[in-house]
This record gives C-alpha cells, sequence and structure tokens, in this order.
C-alpha cells in the first residue's frame, strides 16, 4: 500500500469514523464534561482579546474552506464570478482571517503557557494537542496563501483542480488519491492535519462547538416581575380599610 493511499485513500475515513463514534462515545459517558472548561475565573483581561478573534478568525477560515473546498470552479463560474475575481476574494480573505486567527491564537497561547502560571498547571493534554494542530494549520494556511496564491510560487498549480476534487470525492467514497499525491508537499500535510483536528475533537474541549445555544434566538422573551415590596402591600390594605 502506497504512502499516497494511506494519507488521502484510508486515513480520511479513519479520521472521521473516529470523529463520529468518538462523539457519541463522549455524549455517552462524559455529558458534564462537554464544556469549554473556561478559565475566565483564573485570568480575563488577555481572554477578552484572544478568545473574540481566535472565534472571529476561524470562522472566517471555515467559510473560506467551505467555499473553496465545497463549491467547484465550474459552479463560481456560472454565476458570473471569474476567475481573476475568484482569486484576489480568496487570497484576501485567506490573508485577513488568517492574521486575525494567528493573532488569537498567539494571545490565547501566550496567556495559557506563559504568562499565568496557574493556567499552564491546569492545562491538561487534549488542550495541548489542540493548540499544536490548530497552530500548525494556521501556519500551513497562511504559507499556502502567501506562498502559492500572492507570490505564485509554482504557476499553473491550481487547488481547485486538485485538493478540492480530492476533497470532495472523499465524501463520494471513491477519493481521487491521484490528485492529492500530485499536490505540492504543504497541500498534503495540510490535508492530513486537518483531518488529525477531526479525528482528535471528541476528546478535546472542541466539543463544546455543538453546544452553542441557538435555540435563545428563537425562544420567547422572559419576562420578570419585581414583586410588591411588604411596605406596599400594607399601605393599600390600610387603605381599604
Amino acid at each position: 500500500m502506497s504512502w499516497g493511499m494511506v494519507f488521502f485513500g484510508v486515513w480520511p475515513y479513519v479520521a472521521l469514523a473516529v470523529f463520529v463514534v468518538g462523539h457519541w462515545w463522549r455524549w455517552r459517558t462524559d455529558q458534564f464534561g462537554w464544556t469549554t472548561r473556561t478559565s475566565e475565573l483564573s485570568e480575563k483581561r488577555w481572554l477578552l482579546w484572544g478568545s473574540p478573534l481566535f472565534h472571529v478568525g476561524a470562522l472566517l477560515v471555515i467559510l473560506g474552506h467551505i467555499v473553496g473546498l465545497l463549491v467547484p470552479a465550474s459552479a463560481t463560474a456560472a454565476m458570473g464570478v471569474s476567475e481573476a475575481a475568484y482569486h484576489m476574494s480568496a487570497v484576501g480573505l485567506g490573508i485577513v482571517s488568517g492574521a486575525v486567527l494567528t493573532v488569537g491564537v498567539v494571545i490565547l497561547v501566550l496567556r495559557r503557557f506563559i504568562l499565568h502560571t496557574r493556567l499552564r498547571l491546569v492545562t491538561r493534554p487534549g488542550d495541548v494537542v489542540v493548540y499544536v494542530l490548530i497552530g500548525l494549520q494556521v501556519v500551513l494556511g497562511l504559507c499556502e496563501t502567501l506562498g502559492y496564491g500572492l507570490l505564485n510560487i509554482q504557476p499553473g498549480f491550481d487547488y481547485r483542480g486538485s485538493v478540492s476534487i480530492w476533497f470532495r470525492s472523499v465524501f463520494y467514497g471513491n477519493p481521487a488519491i491521484g490528485l492529492m499525491s500530485g499536490a505540492p508537499l504543504l497541500f498534503q500535510f495540510h490535508a492530513v492535519v486537518g483531518f488529525a483536528i477531526f479525528a482528535v475533537w471528541p476528546f478535546t474541549r472542541l466539543v463544546h462547538v455543538w453546544s452553542v445555544p441557538f435555540g435563545y434566538l428563537t425562544r420567547p422573551p422572559i419576562v420578570y416581575r419585581v414583586p410588591a415590596s411588604p411596605v406596599s402591600e400594607g399601605t393599600r390594605g390600610a387603605g381599604a380599610r
């Protein structure tokens, strides 16, 4: 079995299987641990900066990946988006979102491992794994955007004609291993690490993503009534007499 088959034909399915089964196991055995284990009580000032930057940057990165990996080039062309316009938008969004996410990750890492000893002492192995994988993905993604998108170090290479097709083919059940094996090593490593994040997801604080309280957006507002004070009740009773 070739390395291409292992990393691009087998590993994605192993990671996705662990992702699904791991979430089921975590929910059955550790519902009370299904949280972010917030450290706000230990330190708040740096968290107020790092957390919003991290989450906004991550959301932008996810949106960029959804468009870049799941939307075929033929679809954007049919919508009247030229290749040049798409390329400029993708590079611009990639740089901005990558920069925001990088700043957020750096702040959170410094806060947890360097600035505050108490946080470092309560850090779990899963936290370290998450920070390492996400940090590595951010670096790889920025290198791809700057090197292959902005500087065009390999003219003629288009990830939408190779990496994106391979990614979609994984979910079709027939992975196009040859396309991914022919992509630059940077993109190959990025894909392997990306599926590694899916594999560790159920066993880390990342599960809190599925606990976002969207129901609060649609439920009726709660009306709080202030109970009448004993003084006012007594005054009203005396008046009645």
